[in-house]
């Protein structure tokens, strides 16, 4: 089993609920060792809003996606692939202590894993994933290490790119091939317009929701990247709360927390 988890950064903005999920992360790698082979790749928004801010930077959005200046570049990577990916692999590592996480921080930019492309010279040095080598990853996991992936890239010119961590998630997942991505976030998964969880979509069921003006910002972005993976071959994908007492042992248990979008429903659909 190959799983691919992505950590929405509100989910990381606490040391307690950083722990909480990172115990949970940790007990299933020690559970099954080579059975379940797994990678985190974790956002950042809300600590990059905060130290914006602190330092008087407006944070604008188009679409979900951060408009990416210099300035903001720079934070990205000092914020999202410095302080918030080391604090996650700290956790992993201190959860994971009697038999071993092993996390191993990096980003996108180390040995080629994705490589990006400016989607909008409006949006700055907002990436677009180009493309994805699953290199890294298998080396890491290989050595029984686990791969902890902060959402930045790099082109072949060595130009660096702001990547919306969804799409970041969906990149790995195809190149690394998961049998399952899972989104965990903030919300209990994908709403219908009168705020009631939606337990399975089709993908025109979701496009539905894009097109109505229902599914926006972040849920937009999420459900473009569930789009991009399902059509690419990733089997499964989920969408739920991170906050949900052992929420990814139920997935793995065979629950179905929040909102399941899978192939063959798309192919039914």
């Amino acid at each position: 089993m190959k799983l691919l988890v992505k950590l929405g950064g509100t989910l990381l903005d606490t040391d307690a609920t950083r722990a909480r999920l990172a115990r949970q992360i940790a007990a299933i790698v020690r559970a099954v060792p080579r059975a379940t082979q797994m990678v985190v790749v974790h956002g950042g928004g809300r600590q990059m809003t905060q130290y914006l801010a602190e330092r008087g930077i407006e944070s604008q959005f188009v679409n979900g996606l951060r408009v990416t200046t210099p300035a903001v570049l720079d934070a990205v990577v000092k914020v999202v692939a410095g302080s918030v990916n080391r604090q996650l692999v700290a956790a992993l590592n201190q959860a994971g202590s009697r038999a071993g996480a092993r996390a191993v921080g990096i980003s996108g930019i180390d040995g080629g894993l994705v490589e990006a492309e400016q989607m909008d010279a409006a949006l700055g040095s907002v990436g677009r994933v180009t493309r994805a080598d699953p290199a890294l990853l298998d080396a890491l996991l290989a050595g029984g290490f686990l791969p902890v992936v902060a959402c930045v890239a790099a082109d072949r010119e060595g130009r660096l790119y702001n990547v919306n961590a969804d799409q970041m998630a969906a990149a790995c997942a195809v190149a690394f091939g998961a049998d399952q991505l899972i989104f965990l976030s903030d919300v209990a998964g994908v709403l219908d317009a009168g705020k009631r969880l939606l337990p399975r979509l089709t993908m025109a069921d979701s496009e539905s929701l894009i097109a109505a003006g229902i599914a926006t910002g972040g849920m937009l972005a999420k459900l473009d990247a569930a789009h991009g993976a399902l059509r690419q071959g990733v089997p499964q994908v989920r969408i739920c709360s991170g906050a949900a007492d052992g929420v990814l042992e139920r997935i793995l248990a065979g629950e179905e927390p929040g909102t399941r979008l899978a192939m063959e429903e798309v192919c039914a659909g």
